[in-house]
């Protein structure tokens, strides 16, 4: 129905940044029970496994040859090294707030290589909303990161220079996916995205860890919640945002993903929110709004 698709991209943009800022509580949750990539790998099979069968039930086209193999590669860019390479890091000691500071340079990357890699023009609005979309995420993240010191950061070079390489990956498969993957089915395309990114991950999983899920009511339900809200609902969104729209205005939503977080995080853990991380959202979100306004 043309009216609910023109609805649905409408709500897209908050949906997706509500519903992929919860990715950071449910690694939280994860933590004490599964290894990073374990979890990741039961994740992509699981998240697989069902968009097949729907595919199947509802008669969708499967891509072929060179579009299969484009969707599978940008499984390898959007999930086993984006994904993978955050949760791997914040498992090995990497702040929370670190890891969303690198994320929020993602908007910033994108429209450096928007003009050279998609063709945009980046409006003199859209820099400004950049800008103060980046400040703001300093003062929301800056209360958390005031108390760590020099050997701190230090001991953490390596998680530090894997988070990085997993945000150019993030900020690559997005114009990956815009170049490579304008048309098809979006349900059969996540199918082989996940399984390029399984045929990464689970190797990997083998290898370094030991693959350990404690399986019980929490761990249930935070795998329920991230294969059918974040590996379906919100890389959907994502997907029918970067097809729909420009990669850079895409992009700019990552910056409002940190301050849900933090919202997240006071109301489920008792995290401090303080008076500069409530001004920070609100520059924040004021930042997206010129990013993203067409």
């Amino acid at each position: 129905m043309p009216g609910r698709s023109t609805l649905l991209l409408t709500l897209a943009p908050g949906l997706f940044v509500l519903i992929w800022s919860t990715g950071w509580i449910s690694a939280r949750f994860a933590a004490p029970y599964a290894d990073p990539l374990t979890f990741l790998s039961v994740r992509y099979a699981l998240a697989g496994a069902l968009l097949a069968v729907l595919c199947v039930a509802s008669g969708a086209v499967w891509p072929r040859g060179k579009a299969a193999a484009h969707a599978a590669l940008s499984g390898v860019l959007l999930h086993a090294i984006y994904l993978g390479g955050v949760w791997w890091a914040i498992s090995k000691g990497l702040p929370a707030g670190i890891s969303g500071l690198i994320a929020a340079v993602q908007p910033i990357l994108t429209a450096f290589l928007a003009p050279r890699l998609a063709g945009e023009t980046i409006p003199l609005r859209h820099w400004l909303g950049i800008v103060l979309g980046f400040g703001g995420i300093l003062m929301v993240l800056g209360p958390k990161l005031a108390g760590l010191s020099g050997a701190a950061l230090s001991s953490q070079l390596v998680p530090l220079g894997i988070n990085v390489i997993a945000m150019i990956s993030v900020t690559l498969g997005t114009f990956y996916q815009k170049r490579f993957i304008a048309a098809g089915d979006l349900r059969a395309v996540t199918v082989l995205q996940y399984a390029g990114a399984l045929a990464i991950t689970l190797p990997i999983a083998w290898l370094t860890e030991p693959m350990r899920i404690a399986w019980n009511l929490s761990m249930v339900l935070n795998m329920a919640w991230a294969v059918l809200a974040l590996s379906i609902g919100a890389i959907g969104l994502l997907l029918m945002l970067i097809r729909q729209g420009a990669v850079s205005r895409a992009a700019a939503l990552i910056y409002l993903v940190p301050p849900t977080v933090a919202l997240e995080a006071f109301l489920l853990f008792g995290e401090t929110l303080n008076g500069l991380q409530m001004v920070g959202m609100a520059v924040t979100a004021f930042g997206v709004a010129l990013a993203v306004r067409r």
